[in-house]
């Protein structure tokens, strides 16, 4: 079960690292109608966050693999 927890965490990364206004449509978009797209500062924060969930879901991953 924590393993599959790691791989969802991951994947959550993988999408803030490579595309954060994808990640924006999902999460922030719907807040705001005059909105239309997401900050400089937001697209850097969100980046880094994904680089760390994606550190913390490989983490996870192999820790759990070499857990007996």
């Amino acid at each position: 079960m924590m393993i599959l927890l790691s791989i969802f965490i991951l994947i959550i990364g993988i999408i803030m690292l490579i595309s954060p206004d994808t990640w924006w449509q999902i999460t922030e978009s719907w807040k705001s109608y005059a909105a239309v797209e997401p900050s400089d500062f937001y697209i850097k924060i969100t980046r880094v966050v994904g680089g760390f969930f994606s550190m913390i879901g490989v983490g996870g991953i192999i820790f759990f693999l070499l857990l007996p």
